[in-house]
């Protein structure tokens, strides 16, 4: 049987046993769904719209201020806009909180329960685990950015009926554009949230805290867009990943434009892929007493 750190040399291993077999994703997704964390933050997700429905027909309906009209004072015109309003409210925090959690939780939360050395010495490669666990929060991220627009799409259907996307600054999206753009928009808000996912994880491999690990990553997200309300900095905010989380706006336009999402991709891409990397080079050297 390996031994729980990797510096060791060579041993024999039973017959039939692959690295590539031990944990599998299923298996490690089974395990976070039943977690009470993924229902409740599923669950939290999927009363949003409902709670934003509520204050519309409590409040009226939005209407634009000082003549100018927003996306917010289109959420009534169709579930198509009502979906789209509530991917801008969520954006900026609300989304960030899951993939914190997924992702700074897993981890952490192996060392918190001492159940961590163990499934090393199953013997679960480091190298093996780290992937089906990362693999597993990104697919549960993906899975609580998906599950928003879902329901705010019926839910809005429900209450303001199926219609174009009704474009603030003119002009309206049919229904089919509409739905593909939306998809887009998840995809990039997907894609730059992977810089708090990368954080969290790298995070959850440093410690045996996992409120440590989701908070920390929270907190370090909140001082990027803290850092990029600084005018000041001047075009050195280009290089943070909180400059163009808002960058999907582009694609709920007549004429789409591509290039602040692509520059946001590229800064988010490189910055998760280098804190990927030191999380499975810290890990491979840490040593795991819990």
């Amino acid at each position: 049987m390996s031994t729980l750190t990797e510096h060791t040399e060579p041993v024999e291993v039973a017959f039939g046993y692959r690295a590539g077999r031990t944990l599998p994703l299923r298996v490690e997704l089974v395990r976070q769904l039943k977690r009470r964390r993924t229902l409740i933050m599923g669950g939290i997700l999927a009363v949003l719209p409902f709670v934003l429905v509520i204050a519309f027909a409590i409040g009226g309906d939005p209407g634009s201020r000082n003549g100018q009209v927003t996306l917010m004072d289109t959420a009534t015109a169709s579930g198509a806009n009502f979906a789209a309003v509530n991917l801008f409210v969520s954006a900026g925090f609300l989304l960030v909180i899951p993939v914190a959690l997924f992702c700074g939780d897993t981890v952490a939360s192996e060392a918190s329960w001492s159940s961590l050395r163990y499934l090393l010495a199953a013997p679960v490669p480091r190298g093996r685990l780290l992937f089906s666990k990362l693999v597993v929060a990104l697919g549960l991220s993906l899975a609580a950015m998906v599950l928003l627009p879902v329901v705010a799409l019926a839910v809005g259907t429900a209450a303001y009926g199926w219609g174009p996307l009704e474009i603030p600054t003119g002009g309206a999206l049919d229904s089919g554009t509409a739905a593909q753009r939306l998809v887009v928009v998840v995809a990039y808000v997907f894609v730059s949230q992977l810089v708090t996912a990368g954080l969290a994880f790298w995070l959850s491999t440093k410690t045996d805290a996992p409120l440590g690990a989701v908070g920390g990553a929270v907190g370090l997200t909140i001082v990027g867009n803290v850092l990029d309300a600084v005018t000041a900095l001047g075009h050195w905010r280009d290089f943070l990943p909180a400059h163009w989380q808002f960058a999907w706006a582009d694609a709920v336009q007549p004429r789409p434009e591509w290039s602040g999402m692509i520059q946001g991709t590229a800064i988010s891409i490189t910055y998760a892929l280098v804190l990927f990397a030191l999380a499975f080079r810290g890990f491979a050297r840490k040593d795991v007493v819990s």
